[in-house]
């Protein structure tokens, strides 16, 4: 089975949002989602080209365009939440970047009524109606269709670097669950879903598919939802495991992390260097780690096991990507993970929040919600961006 990779920029890049609505007074979530994209059709009656409705009827997801640097993507989605605040607004609806929810349940949310959706939970059933859960997915332009499988590979090594900062979701159904990420596990209960197999090149990967395609497990390449995974249709590599993002700080750091390390890969191929490539029982144990600890995860570095506290590995990270994000134009951003590392990512905030009041989780998407609106006091208080090196 042939697929086709479609002819892409180099480290062009687009984003992906997911996003909750919340009743403004209860903190509950609303299931608007049908309504609120009615609202945003364009005069002449179609859907909103960008702001999408998902898997349950209390999300909407912002696409943005295919873009040159990390700043004009999230712009792009600034854009797009303010047209959706526009229509929250007077419905007495928030808006909320997180992982979870922290005290909603699943059987109260709706699944929206697509055919897809419906053949999803059909086969899926508790763990699929489980799916209350919310992400980032970045992708990123591979001009070379050679070049995706062994990046994809290297990319697995920094998993546990991604998740620890984009961790969000450390409640769920009202629980504390003990987990910075407990939508990084939940996510991956899904068939196909998780950390992909580590295939030789784009041959194995046909064949992987090919392999699923005959008994029905799927019905092509768009229903393996691997936590990284091949974007035939666009020409990328998709990085779709990162929870929701809580602000557009963070956002926009966790984006340009990713915009950098594929680049930063891609050169090295060119060059003709090796690339790292870590065993898959250590990357799903760094996975683990990452989800349990978030920021204070130590991690497995190498094919020798040798560990390190995730914030000191990704804080030499910044150092050896400084120059890719000065040529991508994302050094500004980048250099903001910084702010993260200090200030502590949202899962953390999210917990301080609940034990300041007394465990009310209702406070933490007040907390939430104004947030996304204000921007963080973590993000208000970063000093300027400056990249080492």
């Amino acid at each position: 089975m042939g697929i086709d990779f479609a002819r892409s920029e180099r480290s062009t890049v687009g984003i992906e949002w997911e996003l909750a609505l919340v009743d403004r007074d209860s903190g509950e979530l609303v299931s608007a989602a049908d309504e609120v994209l009615q609202a945003l059709h364009q005069p002449d009656g179609s859907p909103h080209p960008h702001i999408t409705g998902e898997l349950l009827l209390n999300t909407v997801e912002l696409v943005s365009s295919v873009h040159t640097t990390v700043a004009e993507a999230v712009a792009d989605l600034d854009g797009q939440l303010q047209e959706l605040r526009e229509v929250t607004l007077g419905r007495g609806i928030d808006i909320i970047g997180s992982g979870s929810h922290p005290f909603g349940q699943w059987y109260d949310q709706p699944v929206a009524n697509k055919e897809r959706y419906h053949k999803l939970i059909e086969r899926t059933r508790w763990w699929g109606r489980n799916m209350m859960i919310w992400g980032v997915h970045v992708h990123v332009g591979i001009e070379d269709r050679e070049k995706v499988i062994p990046i994809l590979n290297a990319m697995l090594s920094y998993i546990p670097h991604l998740q620890a900062l984009s961790a969000s979701s450390p409640y769920w159904g009202g629980v504390e669950t003990g987990y910075a990420s407990n939508r990084a596990l939940m996510f991956q209960q899904l068939p196909t879903a998780g950390l992909p197999y580590q295939l030789a090149d784009w041959a194995a990967f046909e064949n992987y598919v090919a392999d699923m395609t005959v008994p029905g497990i799927i019905d092509d390449y768009t229903e393996v939802r691997w936590d990284i995974r091949p974007s035939p249709h666009w020409g990328t590599l998709e990085v779709r495991f990162c929870d929701g993002a809580s602000t557009h700080h963070e956002l926009a750091a966790v984006a340009a992390l990713i915009h950098c390390l594929v680049e930063h890969l891609s050169t090295r191929i060119d060059e003709g260097k090796p690339l790292t490539v870590l065993q898959p029982w250590y990357v799903r144990e760094n996975k683990w780690r990452a989800a349990r600890y978030g920021l204070d995860a130590h991690i497995i570095l190498d094919t020798e096991g040798n560990e390190r506290l995730v914030t000191d590995d990704i804080r030499d990270l910044l150092v050896t990507l400084a120059p890719i994000a000065r040529r991508l134009g994302c050094a500004e951003e980048l250099a903001s993970i910084e702010g993260i590392l200090e200030n502590g990512a949202s899962y953390s905030r999210q917990l301080s929040v609940a034990k300041a009041n007394d465990g009310d989780l209702t406070s933490v998407v007040t907390a939430l919600a104004r947030e996304l609106h204000d921007g963080s006091r973590q993000a208000r208080q970063l000093p300027s961006a400056q990249l080492p090196g």
